[in-house]
């Protein structure tokens, strides 16, 4: 049974930037309110955009780094909680776009959980011999929902897309999932609504139960994968909120560990934030070949999903 890699990363944000100031300008906030509370800075946010433009832009760039034609790639999965579309889904209409001739394609939504679940079961696929290579992206337009006069919601969200393509590999780089959910806590972190829903969120809730629940969690991965946190090269985990980033490594206690925090840049982008951030860290070179990182998402179920790459 081969194991997988990650042979490339790509990501798409839009161009527009919304700052704390822009915003402060719609609702009784400040940017040193904003930094205090979450630590972010700005937001990208998409205009004309869709979430499969973000998400077909994203993957095309992952594409065409990995050096890989569309007619090898067996497997298309797109996380996402924002899609408007029901059929056909993001990830067929992705395929369509980049020229997939016959792939499996469909849609995975385990809101900020999302990315972390579909490259598990991305993994899975190659180990069982269904796909040789996988494409897998989380692609969120939150702009679409987000509550524009609620000062404690949109000062977080923001739009964009990352991806990855994922090919056999005799040895295994993505290693096992840990992943779950407490359904006792599914109306912390919501988005409903019949025809226009909205991200809502108990914040409190959400900030207690990340920073006291996830590092033994991330641990444990870090076990499954038959490493100590100390010999991580990288964490990324979703970028919800700064303090709860910094909550978790801290728990982990890996002074020396890069650790990613696109948040500042990008907001909240659910599924998109983890390979939004690990393509950025690639980018920059600032994870060196062959570094273990730490993937780990978690948001609205409340779920968590998460897995040790190693890093091409």
């Amino acid at each position: 049974m081969p194991g997988s890699r990650i042979a490339a990363m790509g990501h798409h944000q839009p161009s527009h930037v919304l700052t704390n100031d822009d915003l402060a300008h719609t609702v009784d906030t400040s940017d040193e309110w904003i930094r205090r509370r979450t630590g972010i800075a700005t937001r990208h946010i998409a205009r004309d955009e869709t979430v499969t433009d973000l998400a077909a832009a994203a993957a095309d760039k992952a594409l065409a780094t990995a050096g890989i034609a569309p007619a090898d790639i067996g497997l298309v999965q797109v996380a996402t909680c924002t899609a408007i579309d029901r059929s056909p889904s993001i990830a067929a209409q992705v395929a369509g776009r980049l020229g997939i001739p016959a792939a499996a394609a469909f849609d995975v939504n385990n809101a900020c959980a999302g990315f972390c679940t579909v490259l598990a079961t991305a993994d899975h696929a190659i180990r069982a011999g269904a796909a040789r290579h996988a494409l897998v992206i989380g692609a969120e337009k939150m702009s679409d929902i987000t509550d524009w006069t609620d000062r404690s919601t949109c000062v977080l969200l923001g739009d964009g897309a990352g991806a990855a393509v994922l090919s056999a590999s005799p040895e295994e780089h993505v290693g096992p999932v840990v992943w779950g959910s407490d359904p006792t806590l599914g109306n912390a972190v919501r988005i409903l609504g019949d025809w226009h829903p909205m991200f809502a969120q108990d914040g409190q809730t959400v900030f207690r139960w990340a920073t006291t629940t996830l590092a033994p969690l991330a641990r444990q991965t870090c076990e499954r994968a038959g490493i100590a946190p100390r010999d991580l090269g990288a964490i990324v985990t979703h970028q919800a909120n700064l303090r709860i980033i910094e909550a978790i490594a801290a728990r982990l206690d890996v002074p020396d560990v890069v650790v990613a925090t696109d948040v500042v840049e990008s907001g909240n982008t659910s599924a998109a934030s983890i390979p939004i951030a690990l393509s950025k860290l690639l980018a920059r070179n600032e994870i060196r070949p062959g570094a273990k990182a730490l993937l780990f998402g978690f948001g609205g179920g409340l779920s968590w999903a998460g897995q040790v790459v190693t890093c091409s």
